[in-house]
């Protein structure tokens, strides 16, 4: 996955894990429109099983914000067509991050408002700095979420509380992120991006296959009836019978060693 970007930075390890960070830390690393197309090129690839990519954690440069949502100032004066095409170009972004096969963490290290919230909770889940913010001031701005925070942060929080954070437009802290369920850690900024990946190296070191089959089975479970959410985690599991790292998992327990999976 060699690929220069402009608004990205990308650092990849031997173990599979990348690290991706929003680099406009000028502009509290607020996404354009390019900005957008480079976060859903990279996962898009990192979600192909060829790409070597196990798990992703996705932070934000600097210490004020980890991302301010969709950069105003290019929005200024721009045509109602315009914003129509560029929404879609934010639509795949997200969706690029919420449906990907790749455990994504978010490392939130500051402020996390309008579609930097959304981001946060496209991730399969996130930690955050206890200087952290989120807040949806979309309302403030006669819109609204439209990157999937009317469906996305009620399912993760609650209608109750996602209907005061998005209709109120106010921030919420760190802390009643945490007890809201918006984030599963908050640590001190010093040792944010250092707890998430350690979390991602433990991720890494899992059979990948199961990973990615274990996390489609809990995103799609969830919009369906439990009866049908057993009966897709069956069909789920199963796949993952005939491969050879399962036969090398359990070959590694009964030898007593580290096992060494392929994602085959």
């Amino acid at each position: 996955m060699n690929v220069e970007y402009e608004f990205l930075k990308v650092e990849t390890r031997a173990t599979g894990l990348a690290l991706v960070t929003l680099n406009r830390p000028e502009v509290l690393n607020a996404f354009n429109t390019r900005m957008a197309q480079e976060i859903a090129g990279f996962f898009i690839r990192a979600g192909t099983e060829g790409s070597g990519i196990r798990a992703v954690v996705l932070t934000g440069a600097g210490d004020r914000a980890f991302c301010t949502g969709a950069d105003l100032r290019e929005r200024n004066n721009m045509t109602e067509e315009a914003w129509s095409r560029q929404h879609v170009t934010f639509e795949t972004m997200f969706e690029s991050i919420l449906f990907n096969p790749v455990p994504v963490i978010c490392a939130v290290n500051g402020l996390a408002y309008g579609g930097g919230c959304e981001l946060v909770t496209s991730c399969d889940f996130a930690y955050a700095s206890e200087q952290a913010k989120f807040a949806h001031r979309e309302v403030k701005l006669a819109i609204f979420p439209g990157g999937g925070g009317t469906q996305i942060l009620p399912r993760a929080i609650g209608q109750k509380r996602a209907s005061e954070l998005i209709l109120t437009g106010e921030p919420i802290d760190a802390q009643t992120a945490l007890a809201w369920g918006l984030v599963n850690r908050t640590v001190p900024a010093g040792e944010l991006i250092d707890a998430a990946l350690r979390t991602a190296d433990i991720i890494c070191l899992n059979g990948p296959l199961a990973i990615r089959q274990a996390k489609k089975a809990i995103r799609y479970g969830q919009d369906v009836d439990l009866h049908t959410g057993l009966i897709f985690e069956r069909e789920a599991y199963h796949r993952l019978i005939d491969s050879s790292d399962r036969r090398e998992g359990i070959a590694a327990f009964n030898e007593k060693r580290n096992p060494v999976f392929t994602g085959r």
